[in-house]
């Protein structure tokens, strides 16, 4: 089971960083694989692995119509032999958004679950229901957050050839996050930024996994809770495409780069600071954003 790992630094060149004497590098995950791409490669690796060794043949897992981790479970069932089964969150709609029609032709079969049945898809009883009838399956979970997952993005900084200071991580359900604050020398410090609004949660969630206190969660960068975006936010990762050519998702690594940037400007960094920022991937959703974008006459390019 193997994916060739290419995920080089990438350093931004701008004249507010050589202002502020900092020095800002970019962990380019999302160039892995373009489906299965960043920290959902990173998260499934080790739980494909077992799977695989433990013969299981169904995939099972849980998201919302636009979600990253549905698509690259989709890719991955695709890519290594599993049958995929989604259970997603809500109605279904006709046609497919591209994320679900990409996942549907990887072979995953949908199940849609209204949202009040969705919020139990953890307990004994949403399983006994929804579940009982997949034959040999493994379970993983919602973003794909894990104790496996974990261990997998432990190794994203293990290539990392600069001796950085911060380290800055989108965050959706905090395994990526955790797996990284667990590889962290002493000297060095993670933040996070939570896609999610009112995501204070992540804190004891995120908790339950590290080994250190060397991060921060940043709060203010949500945009309007997960999945909500601004022409102020589109404009930003428009314009830094143009710049640095790196495209950059809404949902996640735009939301972060936005409030990096933001805190360079107010100073927030010690000058002399060397700052790896992962790119998490993601880019699949842009089309599925584009076509909710288009009323507003706004376009990610």
């Amino acid at each position: 089971m193997y994916l060739p790992l290419e995920a080089p630094l990438q350093e931004i060149v701008d004249s507010v960083l050589e202002d502020k004497g900092l020095r800002v590098f970019v962990k380019r995950e999302d160039l892995i694989h373009d489906k299965i791409s960043g920290n959902k490669w990173r998260k499934l690796y080790y739980n494909l692995q077992y799977a695989k060794e433990q013969g299981f043949s169904t995939l099972v897992t849980f998201g919302g119509a636009y979600s990253n981790h549905i698509a690259a479970t989709a890719a991955a069932g695709n890519e290594f032999g599993f049958k995929t089964i989604g259970f997603i969150r809500g109605d279904e709609h006709s046609p497919l958004n591209p994320t679900l029609q990409y996942a549907k032709e990887c072979g995953m079969e949908f199940r849609y679950v209204d949202r009040s049945a969705y919020r139990e898809k953890d307990t004994v009883e949403f399983q006994d229901e929804f579940l009982s009838e997949i034959q040999n399956y493994y379970l993983i979970p919602e973003g794909g957050t894990n104790e496996l997952a974990v261990k997998g993005c432990q190794e994203i900084l293990e290539d990392t050839v600069i001796d950085f200071d911060v380290v800055c991580c989108p965050c959706g359900t905090g395994g990526t996050i955790s797996g990284i604050i667990n590889s962290l020398k002493k000297h060095q410090k993670a933040i996070g930024f939570p896609a999610l609004k009112g995501a204070g949660f992540l804190k004891e969630e995120i908790g339950v996994y590290v080994k250190n206190s060397q991060w921060e969660l940043n709060l203010d960068y949500h945009f309007g809770g997960y999945a909500k975006v601004s022409s102020t936010l589109i404009e930003f990762i428009n314009k830094f495409k143009e710049k640095h050519q790196i495209p950059l998702d809404p949902v996640y690594t735009g939301k972060m780069m936005y409030g990096l940037w933001d805190l360079i400007e107010k100073d927030y960094f010690r000058r002399g600071s060397s700052i790896v920022v992962i790119h998490t991937g993601g880019l699949q959703g842009i089309e599925g954003m584009n076509t909710r974008l288009k009323n507003k006459g706004l376009k990610i390019i």
